[in-house]
């Protein structure tokens, strides 16, 4: 029985996951990509320790997905977080949990393991293009701008995982969209997930603060309350405390042009108590010693309560202890999406089907962050990129042997 061509347009984690499964079912399998070498948004996440899924409780994991979570269900379900951690062990990367129940590869970074699931793809007889770049469809066959020119590519199944917007420079710049949208797939707009705001600091503030994080606070949206540290830029505020609540900013920026994120600078004393502590300092005191000694709050701290709410420190106690415990952050506007860490946006669910096939384009398939799905930081991205890479795939073979 002839060998079926399988052509993967990218090669980041989904399109080298898919790879993998349809090697070992016996098909053809090449993987093009743009860039010089392939993976290179997952190499520069594994920079400061490669974040690779996420210990948490399988349930609570599965509904990080917002939205989507219902759609991605049966990609988990079958490519766990466990099952994350089994595979790495499988290419000789242990892993282990941290203090946050992240899971991390004990070396901490994403080389290591990247090179053995390469030389385990090239085993398996995968052939990997690079610059290779994907200009679209021309009738059945597929059209590629590479170094030797223009070139034409017939595939029986092609699986396109080509990335969001997010760090274009790496080889996610969103390009495709104008060939899907041309053959009548419905893709939405991308927007920046996980990304830091713009804040309208003072001069002052900005060039004595900036690049100063904010430890021990907690932050609160109508996303909840979680705990964290974000850092102060040039712009505004970033950090993985911001990046949790960036999809509600970010929805509600859209929806009623105002968001506000409400910082607890205290998070280890009432309102109460803070009040009495510093009703007990001096009234001679300076503003700044009456803060350190009376709440705690020193450095940008203190200085971002007065940064936000100048009146603060002339009213009463009680209401001094109330901004400290719920001090309001006014966004802007996201940062650029090529700033940001992720994207939302893509093909709709409602283009594909069960198996990630577009329904417009029968036998062309998709995964990872091209589709319409967003998720925390944590693990949870690079998880379900994982995941959807072998869903697809999965799709390709059972479609194919049809």
């Amino acid at each position: 029985m002839k060998r079926s061509e399988i052509a993967i347009i990218g090669g980041g984690p989904s399109g080298l996951m898919a790879a993998e499964i349809l090697s070992m079912q016996n098909h053809s399998v090449t993987v093009y990509d743009s860039m010089p070498t392939v993976a290179r948004k997952f190499l520069l996440a594994g920079k400061s320790g490669l974040n690779i899924t996420h210990s948490e409780d399988f349930e609570r994991f599965a509904d990080r997905f917002g939205a989507a979570s219902q759609q991605l269900r049966p990609a988990l379900d079958a490519f766990t977080p466990a099952d994350v951690r089994v595979w790495a062990e499988g290419l000789g990367t242990e892993t282990f949990v941290g203090s946050s129940g992240r899971v991390f590869p004990k070396a901490m970074k994403a080389s290591p393991l990247l090179r053995a699931w390469i030389k385990r793809l090239e085993a398996q007889g995968v052939r990997i293009l690079t610059r290779h770049r994907w200009t679209g469809f021309a009738g059945q066959t597929l059209t590629f701008d590479t170094p030797d020119g223009h070139k034409t590519v017939h595939s029986d199944a092609t699986l396109l995982a080509l990335g969001g917007a997010s760090y274009p420079r790496l080889g996610s710049d969103a390009g495709w969209t104008t060939a899907l949208k041309d053959a009548g797939v419905d893709v939405t707009d991308f927007r920046p997930a996980n990304c830091g705001f713009d804040v309208d600091w003072s001069d002052a503030f900005r060039e004595r603060f900036a690049g100063e994080a904010l430890k021990s606070v907690t932050a609160t949206s109508e996303a909840g309350t979680t705990p964290g540290e974000f850092v102060i830029t040039r712009h505004g505020i970033e950090g993985s405390l911001v990046y949790a609540h960036a999809a509600h900013l970010r929805d509600r920026l859209e929806m009623q042009r105002s968001a506000a994120l409400s910082i607890d600078l205290a998070p280890g004393r009432t309102v109460e108590r803070l009040a009495k502590d510093l009703a007990r300092q001096d009234g001679k005191m300076s503003v700044s010693n009456r803060l350190r000694k009376g709440a705690g709050l020193e450095g940008v701290k203190s200085a971002l309560l007065r940064e936000i709410v100048p009146e603060a420190t002339r009213t009463d106690l009680n209401a001094l202890a109330e901004r400290i415990k719920s001090l309001p952050i006014a966004v802007l506007r996201p940062r650029p999406i090529a700033e940001a860490i992720s994207s939302a946006g893509g093909v709709r669910w409602s283009a594909m089907d069960d198996a990630y096939m577009l329904t417009a384009l029968p036998g062309i398939f998709v995964a990872g962050e091209m589709i319409d799905w967003e998720a925390p930081t944590g693990g949870y991205l690079l998880t379900a990129c994982f995941a959807t890479g072998r869903a697809a795939a999965r799709g390709i073979d059972a479609w194919l042997r049809r």
